[in-house]
């Protein structure tokens, strides 16, 4: 009976997946404007396309204010951008390695612009693909930031400019976004270093990680309380902090909360600690002793208090 429920689990990370829920036939609705004041994970709604599962935002302005550079950009001395760069691998949350630094050494002989000119940058994926938008600092040029595209150079190579906005994207939509469904926005309007959304809930098997096994797949079931649905949630990273947020007046955020006391895997409770809930706000609240620990795990889908409390069983193979 174990061997066929943990061939069961091995298989069924695909079912699990919360499926796209059916729409009624309805014209495509515009997306609204792009908020260039609000903050990036909340600005960054209105370009996402339905289609995506997951977003992540690294404000990296924020994260310069934390780390005591606030003014720094590609214009600044290369030790003060190596040391911002050193101190934010051991340091920050960062949810992004910097899209433009692999190719930073090209960009600034060539076109004068680098990482360190970008304000915050996000990045989404889902079944139509991946996508990106970099916001740039107000006062760049943006004509060799153009010219960098056009002639194909680096990550941004398949991106195009919204002047406007100081803005270059990737994937993005014009018609039915995330900015168009009811409450993302009142999850992410407070301020963060860096920010994971995500539809629906984790796969037990995902919510494991790499090294889960088919034991701790098994003992995770056994810990998972009868949990309500889970439409969606934000993660946001402050400074040493993070904060879960759902829809208010949830009646399963302390049992959400307490499985972490509980997971077979412990890389979670190294990376979270101390949490607390606040049902009536819909809040989880967690210290964060290493940053970057805590980054990777959420970026692995790690993330216990956010568990599917079912797992669809495939077949069992015969013959």
């Amino acid at each position: 009976m174990l061997l066929v429920l943990a061939l069961a689990l091995s298989g069924c990370s695909e079912d699990a997946k919360p499926k796209p829920r059916p729409t009624a036939s309805r014209s495509p609705r515009p997306a609204p404007a792009f908020e260039e004041k609000a903050e990036p994970a909340e600005a960054v709604l209105a370009l996402v396309p339905q289609s995506a599962e997951v977003i992540t935002v690294t404000d990296w302005d924020e994260i310069r204010v934390q780390l005591g550079q606030p003014e720094l950009t590609s214009e600044s001395l290369v030790t003060d951008r190596s040391a911002f760069w050193e101190r934010e691998a051991k340091e920050a949350p960062a949810l992004a390695e910097g899209m433009l630094r692999a190719d930073d050494s090209q960009y600034l002989l060539d076109y004068g612009f680098t990482q360190d000119d970008v304000d915050w940058e996000a990045h989404w994926d889902g079944p139509d693909g991946p996508g990106y938008a970099l916001r740039l600092r107000p006062d760049l040029d943006l004509a060799p930031v153009r010219r960098a595209i056009r002639q194909g150079v680096g990550a941004i190579a398949d991106g195009r400019v919204i002047a406007a906005d100081h803005l270059v994207v990737h994937g993005t939509s014009e018609v039915d976004t995330w900015a168009n469904e009811d409450g993302w926005v009142d999850l992410v309007s407070a301020p963060a270093e860096a920010t994971y959304l995500r539809r629906g809930c984790i796969p037990v098997v995902e919510a494991l990680g790499p090294d889960g096994t088919s034991a701790d797949a098994l003992e995770a079931l056994k810990v998972v309380p009868d949990l309500d649905d889970l439409p969606g949630f934000a993660l946001g990273f402050g400074d040493h902090n993070a904060t879960v947020r759902v829809e208010p007046g949830r009646l399963d955020d302390f049992d959400r909360l307490h499985l972490a006391n509980h997971w077979p895997v412990p890389d979670f409770g190294r990376a979270f600690k101390q949490g607390v809930a606040d049902p009536s706000s819909g809040r989880l609240g967690y210290d964060v002793p290493n940053p970057p620990k805590a980054a990777a795990v959420t970026m692995l889908g790690e993330l216990p208090f956010a568990v599917c409390n079912e797992i669809t069983p495939i077949p069992v193979p015969t013959g």
